[in-house]
């Protein structure tokens, strides 16, 4: 009891002093409380052996100055570090193609959309699709045709002629 005694003592005559030192070596109030802290923590775990100093007043505002140096270093490497980073390339803007498209799409009713979506842009089965969805097949399905249809129309192309199951790519076998 009497350490804690002994360290409440030290805390309290030195902490006014010891705060003015961390804010003029870190100009941040606070960082200079975040030092200060850091500082009598270290000094409360060694407070048996530090106690014995003829000025561990000191010890304390070494500790201070070797945080605020090491606070220093680590924003000067931060710097560093974000001043040699190259920057991203500049992303290009949509091409007419896809301007358009985007367009087109934001008519058609959310579910078509959607479908849509997940078909041609993720690659998902019709199945998938209608469990993701809560639909039936036949609805997805629906979805689909109506979409593209939609889209045709609005982008002024005809709608492709449906494949068949005849063989790779619609060819048969004659």
């Amino acid at each position: 009891m009497a350490d804690a005694e002994g360290f409440d003592e030290f805390y309290r005559g030195t902490s006014p002093r010891l705060m003015r030192y961390a804010y003029v070596m870190t100009g941040d109030m606070s960082a200079a409380q975040d030092l200060v802290q850091e500082a009598y923590v270290r000094a409360w775990q060694r407070w048996a052996k530090l106690e014995q100093y003829d000025h561990a007043e000191g010890w304390l505002r070494m500790v201070v100055s070797r945080l605020a140096t090491d606070r220093w270093r680590k924003i000067g490497v931060r710097r560093h570090a974000a001043a040699a980073a190259r920057s991203p390339d500049p992303v290009p803007p949509p091409s007419e193609n896809t301007v358009l498209l985007v367009t087109a799409l934001r008519t058609l009713p959310a579910p078509q959309r959607r479908a849509l979506a997940l078909h041609y842009l993720l690659d998902l089965p019709i199945g998938d699709i209608a469990a993701e969805t809560g639909a039936s097949v036949g609805t997805v399905k629906s979805w689909l045709s109506r979409g593209r249809a939609a889209l045709a129309e609005t982008l002024g192309l005809r709608e492709p002629a449906a494949t068949t199951e005849w063989g790779p790519r619609g060819v048969t076998d004659a």
